[in-house]
């Protein structure tokens, strides 16, 4: 028989008004990124961008999001402060116009994977080292989930 447990679902959150552009989350994203890991920074190897216009003012921080294979065919225009982006500027998509989130060297795709399993402690490190709190890692949503009865005795009896 098996049992629904809640699980709470947690994504990294952004507040672009709170954001300098300092681009902390960048360089630690590359740095734990690297192999071995902290062993240099490079900045095209992190899973977070930071979107500058500082002429404006305008700093928005990206998560690399999942790869398509296409282009998209959106030619949206965004309108922050009277000047005009294009939907490009902020897209978290690796797609073949662009290099963005894409691995130097090999072009692979990259995606934001949290810092991964196991997460560090304290949570994704771009959250961790944000000065200005312009990141946060907050619950998303709430899902039930099935878990198996025998599974569910073999934690209990581990802890």
């Amino acid at each position: 028989m098996n049992t629904i447990k809640m699980k709470t679902i947690k994504t990294i959150k952004i507040d672009i008004d709170k954001c300098t552009g300092c681009g902390l989350c960048e360089t630690i994203c590359s740095a734990f990124h690297s192999q071995p890991k902290y062993s240099n920074n490079n900045p095209k190897r992190s899973r977070i961008r930071v979107f500058r216009d500082e002429a404006n003012n305008v700093f928005i921080p990206i998560l690399a999001g999942q790869y398509t294979e296409t282009e998209c065919n959106s030619r949206y225009v965004i309108v922050i402060n009277n000047k005009m982006y294009s939907e490009c500027s902020f897209c978290r998509a690796s797609c073949p116009s662009r290099d963005l989130f894409k691995e130097p060297g090999t072009n692979i795709a990259l995606k934001c994977d949290v810092c991964g399993e196991p997460m560090p402690p304290g949570g994704p490190l771009c959250v961790q080292w944000c000065i200005n709190e312009a990141l946060t890692y907050e619950p998303e949503r709430v899902e039930e989930i099935e878990v198996e009865e025998e599974a569910e005795e073999e934690i209990v009896e581990e802890l």
